[in-house]
């Protein structure tokens, strides 16, 4: 839980936003077919899994002089595990001109926006579309749902379904955990995901998706807001998230303002 006496700054919502995702994949060390390294210069993860997410790169805090062999060296670790890798960036990014070194290695990049919002400024009694029934998932058979309509809304293979399900059962689906699924129903058909994190002195959001026949009725919107009003009551001051293009309207929708820039550069071999 935070605890804090004075409103969050605009500069620690930043930091937070950063911190927030660092503390995720430190979590992830929980899960037996990830390996999580949290060296001095670099948080990093490799599985066997052919999904760049599962072997991310993050808070790099490298020397000028030894970036470029520190991206050989993951290249290499990915090569012999036949494996994408996905290089996360940010404001706290060492060096400045990381983005530019991973370029020149073969990285595909984008950026996404990373979003932030002071608990006190969420809608009180936020829209919430005809019919919509927000649960969390505490069950396998839930699991199993949510799995395939998250990769139904991401357009994801099915094995990386697979392996988010793997990942959640290890970690757990009690209602007190740091991490935790939610899943929208419509008419009583699933149709929408997120994810609430709690860690790095604010509440997460991630995982937001929405089957394509559903979309454009605020059912996004309403899927990031119920999971922050879980979060608001345990005492969480902040909420952030990282946004593509594509969703930014959705979560200025429900009060967020973007904060800082995460870069999200993807190698694949």
């Amino acid at each position: 839980m935070e605890k804090a006496s004075q409103e969050p700054s605009r500069v620690s919502q930043v930091t937070r936003i950063e911190a927030n995702l660092f503390a995720l994949f430190s979590l992830l060390r929980g899960w037996p077919q990830l390996e999580v390294h949290d060296d001095p210069d670099l948080l990093w993860s490799i599985s066997d899994i052919p999904f760049p997410l599962f072997n991310s790169l993050l808070r790099a805090n490298l020397p000028p002089s030894g970036a470029d062999a520190a991206i050989e060296e993951a290249i290499g670790r990915c090569r012999r595990r036949h494996v994408p890798m996905l290089w996360w960036t940010g404001p706290a990014t060492r060096p400045d001109d990381l983005e530019t070194r991973l370029a020149a290695k073969g990285f595909h990049g984008e950026e996404a926006r990373g979003m932030a919002v002071l608990m006190g400024a969420l809608p009180k009694n936020p829209p919430m579309p005809a019919g919509l029934v927000v649960e969390q998932v505490t069950d396998l058979k839930a699991l199993t749902q949510w799995c395939k309509v998250l990769c139904a809304g991401f357009e994801m293979p099915e094995f990386a379904g697979e392996a988010f399900f793997d990942l959640s059962r290890s970690l757990g689906l009690g209602s007190d955990l740091p991490l935790r699924n939610y899943l929208g129903w419509l008419g009583g058909e699933p149709v929408a995901t997120s994810s609430l994190f709690l860690g790095g002195g604010a509440a997460g959001i991630y995982n937001v998706a929405t089957l394509p026949g559903a979309r454009r009725r605020g059912i996004g919107s309403a899927m990031t807001s119920a999971p922050l009003h879980k979060a608001s009551a345990e005492g969480y001051q902040v909420a952030i998230l990282h946004s593509s293009e594509m969703g930014v309207g959705v979560y200025r929708n429900v009060g967020f303002e973007e904060r800082c820039r995460i870069g999200q550069f993807v190698w694949t071999g």
